[in-house]
């Protein structure tokens, strides 16, 4: 049993590679959609237990001591993490005004049951209660401003974060904007403009500036579903001004290459099956000893 664990292991991580790649492949027409990479990690015995381990007969060889393993009958495959590419997806024209695209590294700030979310999916709509909402009716936030001094509101639980909790400790608690007003209200009429930096206007007038968020590792962002992200550090936000500018009228599509990952998926399912042909090949080479060892 101990020779298939190898062929199992790698089974398990082909496995969650194929289900990566086909989540790839079912996102590549959601709008805002990452994909996301598989790193993998061999683990060898010899190679850890380093070369002071790796000892030569004092004596007069034995065909036997050709065939030391060493500790590679102990090696197995695992998943070393998974990533998320974050490169910019292509712009495509809607001509709806409530069609918001990024370009940049930015996300938008929304509101959910859950908390403060963010996203890259920007096919917005008009809330029964007149306000920008998701796809999913999620409030989108403005960004918050405090004496006309333009802050990065709490993006965690305070209650739970005492980093987040020691940023705005400096800021007087009634003047901390809540999520709930931090809405933006579009009403039902009137002509709606989103300008480059996010400014949003209606009927001419300016009413709110669209909370686009940067940070400093992509990488730490934890994918909820539906397109949204969590940042769990409150450290890991750019406090600065974001460079990221807002295309009204657009929506960015997807940075999954269906062909590529298709390939990719092919290539994966082969990989997958030759594992199970190796398992299969293990388990009648054992079958096999214990029906003629029983004969004996």
């Amino acid at each position: 049993m101990k020779d298939l664990w190898v062929s199992v292991s790698g089974a398990i991580a082909a496995q969650q590679n194929v289900e990566t790649i086909a989540n790839n492949v079912a996102n590549a027409n959601t709008p805002g959609f990452k994909r996301d990479q598989l790193t993998f990690k061999e683990q060898l015995t010899a190679l850890t237990k380093g070369m002071e381990d790796v000892d030569l007969p004092q004596k007069e060889w034995a065909p036997e001591d050709f065939y030391r393993s060493y500790g590679a009958e102990d090696a197995y495959v695992k998943v070393d993490g998974s990533h998320t590419i974050h490169e910019q997806g292509q712009l495509s024209p809607t001509s709806n005004p409530l069609d918001l695209a990024l370009s940049g590294k930015g996300f938008f700030e929304v509101q959910t049951p859950n908390g403060i979310r963010y996203t890259r999916k920007g096919n917005f709509s008009i809330g029964k209660d007149g306000s920008l909402v998701t796809d999913q009716g999620f409030p989108v936030l403005s960004r918050a401003n405090l004496t006309g001094t333009e802050i990065i509101a709490p993006t965690v639980n305070l209650a739970s974060d005492k980093t987040a909790k020691n940023e705005v400790a400096r800021m007087p608690a009634n003047q901390i904007p809540t999520p709930e007003e931090r809405k933006i209200n579009v009403g039902t009429g009137g002509k709606i403009s989103i300008t480059r930096d996010g400014e949003v206007y209606l009927a001419g007038n300016k009413i709110a500036d669209l909370s686009v968020i940067e940070f400093i590792d992509g990488q730490t962002l934890r994918k909820e579903g539906n397109s949204l992200y969590i940042n769990n550090d409150f450290a890991n936000v750019i406090k600065t001004p974001p460079k990221t500018a807002v295309h009204q009228g657009f929506v960015e599509e997807s940075n999954v290459n269906a062909v590529t990952e298709m390939s990719n998926l092919i290539k994966a399912n082969r990989q997958f099956e030759s594992i199970q042909r190796a398992i299969k090949a293990y388990d009648g080479i054992t079958g096999r000893s214990v029906n003629e060892i029983g004969k004996f």
